[in-house]
């Protein structure tokens, strides 16, 4: 059904090694103006290939884990590169990457985060972290996923709600909302996270806070209907304190009935439910007691970014290199290897349909409303997120959101008397 990596990366070694020798960002057309892929030449203009492993292409990137860091270290060698690159049990998180990045000022190339992240990078938001001007080959084949010039979608992330409909669920009965948020009165049991921290903790409370956007609210850009709304989803939910860290072992378990969970591991997850569960989810990719909550907004996707930093005093030859291994890495070639060994889905379109040649799995053709505009703004509402998420992450901090033991839950705001100038500051602030 899909190549063999081995084939894969043979491919795609001989492409990047030949396309990617020469060639400024200012000398390439922007991705905008870029011709559709079946239009543009079938092969790279020939050239010499080239080791460039002499020079070590300093990365930083919080899609990192252990097994992905070793990976990457061994097929970039084989491809020509030396790249050093810290797993998650050095930098674990966009956070600390970017915090990293920006501290060290050593990096020469920086790859995950997710749009809230980079567009504070390619922004300028970060004092040492400047992102150079780059277009890829491949640049056309990413779709709406990218900053024109500076930065491209690598692999699409979303959240997903999901629900059991067998006995232990909804025992048949289908689930529709319009909102997120409409799980509050489902009706049924649900998961939520028991901290504010981390990626997908945040990705889910940005879906959450969807329907409740007011650019006026002085309550980080959400209405104060936005944060009981929250609130009644922290303390009507199950949170199962330190035993789950995300929510498709409780569904899993039969323990709630509607859950939430990040597409990149779900079908993994469900392939091998039965190891820790005696009444496990049943079918990946056809689904046979459970379903996606139907939810007429769709849901909040991240794409995770690859771009290229201007580092200082690095020389045009190391430069070449860098580039060199950003085109390699992002090509379809390289990305359908890493989505098949990683259970993650490609921004760039021919990848995917070399993973998926039968059609696109059903969890990534959900709306995306990260992208859609905010009314009374210029902005995405994945750019509306990068502006509050830091007023969010102190609003739900001095409130107390997200207890993880029921015994020692906060007492529900006083809403009509909260001081929200005060609120959206942190604690050391």
């Amino acid at each position: 059904m899909k190549k063999t990596l081995a084939m894969l990366l043979a491919a795609s070694m001989a492409l990047s090694l030949c396309a990617c020798g020469g060639g400024s960002a200012e000398s390439q057309a922007p991705a905008e103006s870029q011709a559709p892929a079946e239009s543009q030449a079938a092969e790279p203009a020939p050239a010499e290939e080239k080791d460039y492993s002499g020079y070590t292409i300093r990365i930083y990137s919080n899609s990192n884990s252990t097994e992905r860091t070793t990976w990457l270290i061994n097929e970039a060698k084989d491809a020509g590169f030396t790249i050093s690159i810290d797993d998650n049990s050095v930098i674990s998180g966009d956070t600390a990457a970017i915090q990293a990045a920006n501290e060290n000022k050593d990096g020469d190339l920086i790859f995950g985060l997710n749009e809230t992240r980079w567009s504070q990078l390619v922004n300028g938001e970060y004092e040492n972290l400047k992102i150079l001007d780059w277009t890829p080959t491949w640049a056309g084949d990413v779709g709406e996923y990218v900053y024109p010039g500076k930065a491209y979608g690598l692999v699409i992330q979303n959240v997903l709600m999901l629900y059991r409909n067998d006995e232990l669920g909804t025992n048949g009965t289908e689930l529709h909302f319009d909102h997120w948020a409409d799980i509050v009165d489902c009706g049924y049991t649900w998961y939520r996270q028991n901290k504010v921290g981390g990626t997908t903790n945040a990705n889910i409370n940005s879906a959450m806070l969807y329907a409740f956007v007011d650019p006026s609210s002085p309550a980080g850009g959400i209405s104060v209907d936005g944060w009981k709304t929250l609130w009644n989803y922290c303390e009507n939910g199950k949170s199962g304190g330190d035993d789950y860290k995300y929510g498709f072992d409780p569904l899993n378990k039969g323990d709630v009935q509607v859950s939430t969970f990040y597409s990149s591991s779900l079908y993994g997850k469900i392939d091998a439910a039965g190891e820790s569960s005696d009444k496990p989810l049943v079918g990946t990719m056809e689904p046979e007691n459970w379903a996606l909550v139907d939810i007429k907004d769709g849901t909040y996707y991240i794409a995770e970014y690859l771009g290229i930093l201007d580092k200082a005093g690095r020389s045009e030859e190391e430069t070449e290199a860098v580039k060199a291994f950003a085109e390699w890495f992002g090509s379809a070639e390289v990305q359908a290897a890493w989505g098949e060994e990683f259970d993650s889905f490609p921004c760039n379109t021919v990848a995917a349909e070399e993973l998926y040649p039968d059609g696109i799995p059903a969890i990534y053709q959900l709306p995306n409303f990260a992208l859609t505009k905010v009314e009374g703004t210029e902005m995405t509402y994945a750019e509306y997120v990068a502006a509050h998420s830091s007023e969010w992450t102190n609003i739900m901090t001095n409130l107390g959101y997200y207890w993880a033991d029921a015994s020692a839950a906060a007492k529900e705001p006083d809403w009509d008397n909260l001081d929200w100038s005060t609120l959206t500051q942190s604690k050391e602030g």
